[in-house]
């Protein structure tokens, strides 16, 4: 049995999505953030954080999507979609990998400001122009890297692709898709894989952004 605990559109779709990159189908239990789902006695036995992903897989839980994530390709190599010690590319793929989340925590921050403080009053201007600034420095290497392959690794599409593919769609609500061009036709090559088209449409329809696109406030 293979069990994810996913909020639609958060970084449990790395996860989810790998796994269908994988073949395997997970029973999947959503959650929502700010309904108290994730704050249950309940919830809290999977994960005593109160975080997703979390995953249920051969007898334990797995927490943290780049862990899960570096975990599957390990025990399912067979797959090729990681880079085990000794593999030339194995350096870059733990730097992709991990450099992933430096993208999603800028991401994070601007969900904290634009989407989850209930009043608009709250949010601070200066926090979220700086934010989207961090956000836009962080891409730039992503987008030099695809300027002239197609995937982040010379030798193809990888488990590092599954990372920043949620980081990417989710970037595009706050900086606009048109001064990253090269970014942009990576996204939709990821996008037209069919194993994210599988797990995109297992998700559920996402529960975080309400818009396409989040202004930086005039202070």
């Amino acid at each position: 049995m293979i069990r994810l605990h996913a909020v639609p559109g958060s970084r449990s779709f790395r996860v989810h999505w790998l796994l269908a990159e994988m073949g395997l189908e997970p029973e999947v239990e959503n959650y929502r953030i700010g309904d108290g789902s994730l704050g249950t006695d309940d919830f809290h036995l999977v994960n005593p954080a109160g975080r997703v992903p979390a995953l249920e897989i051969d007898g334990m839980t797995l927490i943290e999507s780049g862990a899960i994530v570096e975990y599957l390709c390990e025990t399912r190599s067979e797959h090729g979609l990681g880079r085990l010690p000794g593999d030339a590319e194995r350096a870059e793929f733990l730097v992709w990998l991990h450099y992933a989340e430096t993208v999603a925590t800028c991401i994070q921050n601007l969900n904290l400001q634009q989407v989850f403080l209930p009043d608009p009053a709250m949010r601070s201007p200066t926090v979220i122009g700086l934010e989207t600034r961090r956000l836009a420095k962080a891409l730039k290497p992503v987008a030099k890297r695809v300027e002239a392959q197609d995937y982040l690794l010379a030798s193809g599409f990888s488990a590092v692709d599954v990372m920043f593919g949620f980081g990417i769609e989710a970037a595009f609500h706050y900086v606009h898709a048109e001064k990253f061009p090269t970014l942009a036709a990576y996204q939709k090559r990821l996008a037209a894989r069919p194993a994210y088209q599988t797990a995109f449409a297992a998700q559920g329809p996402d529960t975080i952004y309400k818009q396409d696109f989040y202004e930086v406030p005039v202070g």
